[in-house]
């Protein structure tokens, strides 16, 4: 059985335009490999002009103005494709892809590939199997009724990892969610009794019932439209 401390992980975050994963656009990328235990290595930063605007609330939270990227910022096309391959090349080593929030980041990455005719990342490793860990999902499932924000900065508060300067840079954020896996593994020692396999699936049905109770919350409140979508990951199923 392989289990989370026998694999190197790949941890994988995005900056962008806005948090619509089907029409907004990466701005930055990190790649950063590293093993439970600690410690870490560069395997990929990407800055890159989206050849759109990118809104003020964007960029307050990430402070990557439109006039930097446009002045040092990499043709997303030829980016992406860079990106993709990084990524598939791990997964391929054996690495789990660890990313915080992944249904927002590996679905966007997934639409920009899309969007320039790449080949999505599912598709490049010909069906073989995407292992993600992801601790926001983690977090929901194992502390469930705790009060709160369950942002990164949260998370790194409440599992005792120091937030950088650099908070919202992707490699940053990349370092901290490793650092926040590592710190549960040591509080919740199923993380490590689970094969990869039965992690996944574990993750696949918490996302779904975190989504069902949210969405019920927000049919008793009132709120209209959408709400959250129990699919953890298009190519992850319970």
């Amino acid at each position: 059985m392989t289990n989370l401390t026998q694999v190197p992980l790949t941890a994988f975050d995005t900056e962008t335009t806005g948090v619509d994963v089907y029409q907004d656009r990466i701005v930055s990328a990190a790649a950063i490999c590293g093993r439970l235990s600690g410690g870490s290595a560069e395997l990929g930063l990407w800055l890159i002009n989206p050849g759109i605007e990118i809104p003020a609330a964007a960029v307050d939270v990430h402070g990557l103005t439109n006039e930097h990227v446009q002045a040092h910022g990499s043709d997303p096309a030829v980016t992406l494709e860079t990106i993709a391959a990084t990524l598939a090349e791990s997964i391929r080593e054996g690495a789990p892809l660890v990313v915080f929030n992944a249904a927002f980041d590996l679905v966007l990455l997934d639409s920009e590939l899309r969007r320039y005719g790449l080949t999505p990342l599912a598709e490049r490793l010909g069906g073989a199997p995407i292992h993600v860990i992801d601790p926001l999902v983690l977090d929901r499932a194992f502390d469930r009724y705790r009060k709160g924000k369950r942002r990164l900065d949260t998370l790194c508060q409440v599992y005792g990892v120091e937030v950088t300067e650099a908070a919202h840079d992707a490699a940053a954020d990349s370092r901290m969610t490793l650092a926040v896996l590592g710190q549960m593994a040591s509080k919740y020692p199923e993380l490590t009794e689970q094969s990869l396999a039965e992690l996944q699936s574990f993750q696949a049905t918490a996302h779904q019932q975190w989504a069902q109770s949210f969405n019920e919350w927000r049919h008793q409140q009132g709120f209209s439209g959408p709400g959250a979508s129990e699919t953890w990951l298009p190519w992850v199923t319970c």
